[in-house]
């Protein structure tokens, strides 16, 4: 009797997960599918807002902690150069979103990669007395995340980045940018998502910075 009750309750847990999760993909599948035509400040605060509710009612996701952290990222990206009054503020709050991610997820490319952009945006805010913190952080974040999935686009995406803003006196090389944009946009082509709210975005920022590159 007793493992009667038991198996009752367990399918219980099951479909009411099951449940919280259909509601979870349809609450951010629209979102999430709309974030590579976000190029606003107020647009991604908008989406973090949205994956910062999301959060919050789904504590044991990391996926909405994921986006929160991202699109928060994203927004300090859009503000601009030596603006850490409006900036910092912006990555630590990502900071937090994404650690608690990691919390839930550990080993997942996907949230170093997020990492590294923190650092990035970190240096945006002022690179002459920060490098010497931020370009390890952020170097240890990117190979931490190719350690991970080597073949994930996005990580080609930020490696074409940090060549194109870097001067070339520091390693920086615009046709070797171009180079990186080019293999992000295949291997777009090549990858498919694990799920429709799975990270997917960047294809337009690699097919934006190419045509800077050329």
């Amino acid at each position: 009797m007793k493992k009667i009750i038991s198996l009752i309750a367990a399918f219980a847990i099951v479909i009411n997960l099951s449940a919280q999760n259909e509601k979870m993909l349809k609450a951010m599948s629209g979102i999430v599918a709309g974030l590579d035509s976000l190029h606003t400040n107020e647009g991604w605060t908008a989406a973090a807002n949205q994956f910062q509710r999301i959060a919050d009612a789904e504590k044991t996701e990391w996926l909405p902690y994921y986006y929160a952290g991202l699109s928060n990222v994203m927004s300090g990206f859009m503000v601009g150069a030596n603006h850490g009054d409006k900036t910092d503020p912006l990555a630590d709050k990502a900071e937090a979103l994404i650690n608690k991610a990691d919390e839930l997820h550990k080993d997942n490319a996907e949230i170093w990669l997020v990492k590294k952009m923190i650092s990035n945006l970190r240096m945006q805010a002022d690179a002459m007395n920060r490098w010497q913190t931020e370009v390890p952080k952020g170097t240890e974040a990117l190979e931490k995340a190719k350690s991970l999935d080597a073949s994930n686009p996005r990580i080609f995406l930020l490696e074409g980045q940090d060549k194109f803003y870097t001067p070339e006196e520091f390693g920086g090389s615009k046709a070797e940018a171009k180079k990186l944009f080019e293999t992000a946009v295949a291997k777009f082509g090549e990858t498919k998502p694990e799920s429709a709210i799975h990270p997917q975005w960047g294809l337009t920022q690699a097919k934006y910075f190419l045509t800077l590159a050329k």
